[in-house]
């Protein structure tokens, strides 16, 4: 098994961080559930408590107490009416009945109703006044009220017993007041406590989030980067592997996996540069041994060529005439032959030396590289009529040498391949973005398109050697140098009706003026 397969098979018995997020959040809401539910019951009860005192208890207390100011007043009307016989005496009894009555309308509509304690008083309360208000009704419908000792005493023992049950009334208010405070004190207390819980399970909560955080997901996650570290900083073999939760898990097995395939790439890309520089050596070694060939070609082959060529030559000027015309004409095949493999084998020599003996890169006006390149055709411009015009054309960096061959293999291919009419070539320069896009065209029998590649093929030919002189190696060599200098040679397919070549060379750095279009005649025969 793997360690990989290992570290997989090790995830199924462990927690997703999902399922920890789905334990602690199951937790927060059970305690956040029971808090909110204490603080619902701790409000309703403080309500509760609030309304008994507030609303009842309290309002009931005042009511009872205005009903024994009533009471009173009504007994001090009375009885100084009978002391004084004067009317006004009857005015504080008046008013105790109405204010009883309101206080009575009052108690019942606060909760003094049957079946309750303060109903119960009440009941008592009015019974006990009515026995007495029975005998003073008596004296204060009388014009001239007379009450024996008798009827004083009786009254005095009435108003006693309404003294009684108001007395009861009260100390049962009182004590309902008071057992409506204690509710009330008791609810407020339940209530700061449960908020007092409340605040001390949230501090909790966040505890348990943080601690929980930090130890299922932030020190394994930092456990995983130190590893990475390690490995990209000081050992690419040193095993990598997380822990924690599944998914923190799994991300080191994938880290591992990656960790294993740059390690085989990275061992694939040693004996890759092995093999390279194994190969490397192989071409200098190839490349010394192409370099003595050259020496060979250039030297050793070319003496014996030049005794061929020149005896065959002798024997053809001595024996011309004298044989038979077989004869003659083997003799002129050996002559034509020599003469093609000494032209051959310079072309060949040229095209190796391309790029290999690199001069110092000057800056050149190629205008006067296509002068040179000119004047040095100026034999066949003059036996074809060729006209050569151009428009201005830049500075660029290159070897001269070799830039002025491009020019003269161009030109002189437009000259060879000419039709019917005189040839007419023309050289321009187009600057694009970095690059100078140098063209020749010229009036000649043309390509066609699908030899636009193999035309610059060494020794490819589209024609003849008896249609047109030539090795088949100046458009290899003019692409091969093209490319020495970092610029592209290709036929343009696109311009009917002439045959043009294009060729791009680097724009000099710095600021470069454009170009305008002139007609310069280089040529004309």
């Amino acid at each position: 098994m793997t360690e990989t397969t290992e570290a997989r098979r090790r995830t199924a018995t462990r927690w997703p961080v999902r399922r920890w997020a789905a334990l602690l959040a199951a937790v927060e809401a059970v305690l956040l559930i029971a808090a909110i539910t204490g603080g619902a019951v701790g409000l309703s009860n403080l309500g509760d408590a609030r309304g008994r005192l507030v609303d009842r208890a309290d309002p009931q207390l005042i009511q009872a107490n205005t009903l024994s100011t009533a009471l009173v007043n009504q007994e001090t009307g009375a009885r100084g009416y009978l002391i004084s016989g004067q009317n006004d005496f009857l005015e504080p009894y008046t008013t105790g009945r109405q204010q009883q009555d309101q206080a009575v309308a009052s108690l019942r509509r606060l909760g003094a109703v049957d079946g309750t304690q303060a109903g119960a008083d009440l009941t008592e309360v009015l019974a006990a006044a009515a026995r007495w208000q029975a005998l003073a009704t008596t004296w204060t419908d009388s014009a001239h009220p007379t009450a024996t000792t008798a009827q004083l005493d009786q009254s005095k023992t009435l108003f006693d017993a309404v003294r009684t049950s108001f007395a009861t009334q009260r100390a049962d208010l009182v004590n309902a007041s008071r057992s409506a405070r204690t509710s009330l004190n008791g609810a407020s207390n339940f209530l700061t406590a449960m908020l007092i819980t409340v605040g001390a399970l949230l501090l909790v909560l966040f505890g348990l989030l943080y601690l929980g955080f930090r130890y299922v997901v932030a020190r394994p996650i930092f456990r995983l980067a130190a590893e990475v570290r390690l490995v990209s900083e000081e050992d690419i073999h040193r095993h990598v592997e997380g822990s924690g939760p599944r998914e923190l898990i799994e991300l080191g097995a994938d880290i591992e996996t990656m960790r294993q395939r740059i390690v085989d790439e990275v061992g694939e890309l040693h004996r890759a540069h092995s093999l390279l520089d194994k190969r490397t050596e192989e071409l200098e070694r190839s490349n010394s041994d192409l370099e003595q060939f050259a020496y060979v070609a250039s030297h050793d082959l070319q003496e014996p060529l030049r005794k061929v060529a020149s005896f065959t030559q002798l024997l053809q000027r001595r024996y011309q005439g004298q044989l038979d015309d077989r004869a003659d004409q083997y003799i002129e095949f050996a002559v034509d032959g020599a003469k093609r493999m000494q032209i051959l084998i310079n072309d060949l020599l040229s095209f190796s030396r391309v790029g290999r003996r690199v001069g110092e890169p000057v800056v050149l006006d190629t205008g006067a590289l296509l002068g040179q390149a000119v004047d040095n055709l100026e034999t066949s411009i003059a036996e074809t009529g060729a006209v050569i015009t151009h428009g201005e054309l830049p500075e660029v960096r290159g070897e001269a040498s070799l830039l002025t061959a491009v020019f003269q293999n161009l030109v002189n291919n437009a000259i060879k391949f000419h039709g019917e009419q005189a040839p007419e070539v023309r050289v321009e320069a187009v600057r694009d973005d970095d690059t100078w896009t140098f063209s020749v065209s010229d009036n000649g029998i043309g390509i066609e398109p699908e030899y636009a590649e193999r035309i610059f093929a060494i020794f490819q030919r589209l024609h003849p050697k008896s249609a047109y002189p030539g090795t088949g190696i100046g458009l290899a060599v003019c692409r091969k140098i093209v490319e020495h200098h970092g610029g592209q040679i290709w036929l343009d397919t696109q311009d009917l009706g002439r045959t043009t070549f294009c060729f791009t060379l680097p724009v000099l750095a710095g600021p470069q003026p454009e170009l305008t279009v002139e007609t310069n005649e280089v040529e004309e025969a």
